[in-house]
This record gives C-alpha cells, structure tokens and sequence, in this order.
C-alpha cells in the first residue's frame, strides 16, 4: 500500500501577474480564493493519514495573493508537516515576509526567467527582476538572523528567448540565498509559443537490455570535455537506450514524479487530483500538434475525506497504472485521433491517460 507523502494546495487561481508562459493565455475557467472551511477540512483529514510531510503551496495563481496564507502554512506547522511555497516574489513585501516566518515557512521557490530586466519583463509582462531579488533577499535575512534559515530555491522556465542568460543566474542564487536552481522547459499553450521550446521529444524505448535493432550503449564514469563531449553528445542525439553508470536513462521516461513521490494536489475549490497538472482543464502543443487535457478529480474536500478519497479503488488503480507506466508512447506516435485528449488510448486505459505526459518524460519540472 502506498502512503501519501505531499499534498500540492492550490490557494488561489488569480495572479498578479500575465506571463507569456503561463495557461491563463487559453484559460476561461472562473478565478477564486480557497475558503477557511475547505482547508480545515484538509487539515482534519490528516488524522487519518500516516504518511503525509509536506504541504505545498502552488498551482494556477499567485499564493502570496491569498489573505489567509501565513494562517494556513501555520496550521500546517501546527500538525508537524514541511511548508513550501512557489512564487513569483513581487508581493514579498517586509510585513508579509516576517508573517511568512512567523508562520514557519520552510521554503520559497521564486520564479526567476532572466537575470536582465528586459528579458525578465518580456516573459513575465508588469514584474521587476530587481524588485524580486530585494524581496527574497530580505526574507532570507530575517530568516538568518533568526537562526532559522530558511530553504530559497529559483525556478528558471528554460526557453530560446532566455537560456542564454541561465549561466548568471548564480550570481542572483547567492544574493538571495538560493540552495537550489530548478531548470525546467515550458509547455506551449499558444501555437506562436511552439518555437521557443528548447526540447525534442524523441522515440523511447521500454526495454533497458537492448536488442539486435536496438542495441543498449553502455557508458561508463569519464571526463567530460572537449574531447569528449561531441562523440557521447553525437551517441545521446542519435540513441535513446543508454545506460549510463548501470542506470538506464530511458528510465525516467516512464516516471511519474508526482506519483512515484506519494502527491496529491487539491485545487481551490476542493476538488483532489493526482497531480498539479490535472488540476484543470487546458489545451497545448505537443510536437506542434494541439491536445486537449481534461482535468481529473477523485473526489472534493468537504463531501469526502482526503483519507477516504486517497483510498479509493480508483485511485488506487489509477496510481498503479501509473507506476507501471503501462500506457503507450504517444508522445512518440501521436498519429491517431484518440492522441488528441487524456481521454484513453489505444490499449483502452480509462481516464486519464499518462503516455502524453511530458512531467513523465523529465521534460517539464515541478518543485
């Protein structure tokens, strides 16, 4: 049996800000706050949860919009578990920064697409790059001198127009304090944003020992450098079945980081899906063509318990189908009309269907 380890909390679904990345470009659905109730209601279910660690706060909208965060990322505290937030840091102002660590706030995750302002500002339309580095600076200060530091990490939404500015994003990382750096891609909601993607999905193959048509390259521990690099980065783009130091990187092809790491999400309104991004319904493009998904819930906070919800036969099978990954690779094929949502496939799963996730890919990147 499985144990719920992260609940992903979406506060709030409006935003402060309008970037060229995000889904509100093609998103109509109405926009809201999370109630006290439906959060109470979360924080009562746990009784009947072993597993849970940590709570997240992120999702569609800006959490720091939410008049009641530091009240919930306290109430979380109250019941022993790890708080995160992911954030765009313009609203990080000095009040709500000590309130955040009044209230115990383990980690931020800022949101940072350019070291210039004008690359910043070109993505993300309306925020100040400068403005955001002072804020979280400050934050992590007061968590200094309080001897509690707390966890800065930065997210980098990797694309053409900014991946040439990546290198001096470590010079923001030690201004504000960051231990991490999280580079992911970006998923196109717009057609005119398919060719900024930095990514070329490429045919997978399920079976690690290697066959005559597809023979396993085995790498082993080297430098890497001049000499090096063209030849393996010649075998990389031509190969898909690697193995390097005995792991198959074909591997992480087929992983689910949201479900191999026990995470639920729960959006606004109370509804409990598998992951952050069936929490809504969307379109997008995938190798230039456009699906849609629809969003998946298992059951609402407020009519259920999560405890209840988590352990549903459905779910349950559901979070088995997807560790075994038994879903056919349409990222790969994409040809036929049932590609064309998360509906099913063409070796009949039930909704949802995975084989088109690009989180499962290691493509698209979630703190």
């Amino acid at each position: 049996m499985d144990h719920l380890q992260k609940i992903y909390i979406e506060p709030t679904t409006r935003c402060n800000l309008r970037c060229e990345t995000c889904i509100r470009s093609v998103w109509c659905e109405p926009e809201g706050d999370m109630d006290w109730y439906t959060f109470k209601k979360i924080l009562e279910s746990l009784d009947g949860l072993p597993g849970p660690k940590t709570m997240a706060w992120a999702g569609i909208g800006e959490p720091l919009l939410h008049p009641q965060l530091p009240d919930m990322i306290n109430g979380a505290h109250e019941r022993g578990l790890r708080t995160e937030i992911t954030t765009n840091g313009l609203l990080l102002d000095e009040v709500l920064a000590m309130r955040l660590l009044d209230a115990g706030l383990d980690q931020l995750s800022v949101s940072i697409d350019g070291v210039t302002e004008s690359t910043y500002e070109g993505i993300r339309r309306g925020a100040s790059i400068t403005t955001v580095v002072e804020n979280v600076r400050f934050l992590y200060r007061m968590s200094v001198k309080r001897a509690k530091p707390i966890r800065i990490g930065i997210v980098f939404v990797a694309m053409k127009k900014n991946i040439r500015e990546l290198p001096s994003l470590g010079e923001i990382a030690r201004a504000i304090g960051a231990s991490f750096i999280l580079v992911t891609n970006f998923i196109p909601y717009r057609e005119d944003m398919v060719e900024e993607i930095l990514y070329r999905v490429k045919p997978n193959l399920y079976e690690s020992l290697g066959t005559p048509q597809f023979p396993l390259w085995i790498w082993p521990n080297m430098d890497f450098n001049s000499i090096t690099y063209p030849p393996f980065g010649q075998v990389m783009s031509a190969y898909s079945n690697i193995s390097f130091l005995d792991f198959y990187l074909g591997a992480r092809s087929n992983y689910c980081p949201f479900i191999h790491a026990g995470c639920v999400a729960i959006s606004w309104q109370g509804q409990v899906s598998p992951c952050p991004p069936l929490l809504h319904s969307y379109t997008c493009f995938i190798r230039k063509r456009p699906k849609l998904f629809y969003h998946c819930e298992f059951g609402r906070i407020g009519e259920e318990s999560l405890s209840s919800i988590w352990n549903k036969d459905d779910f349950v099978s559901f979070r088995a189908r997807v560790r075994s990954f038994d879903f056919p690779p349409c990222t790969d094929c994409g040809g036929c009309d049932l590609s064309e949502t998360n509906e099913t496939d063409c070796l009949a799963n039930p909704f949802p269907v995975c084989g088109d996730c690009l989180w499962a890919r290691g493509i698209l990147r979630c703190p």
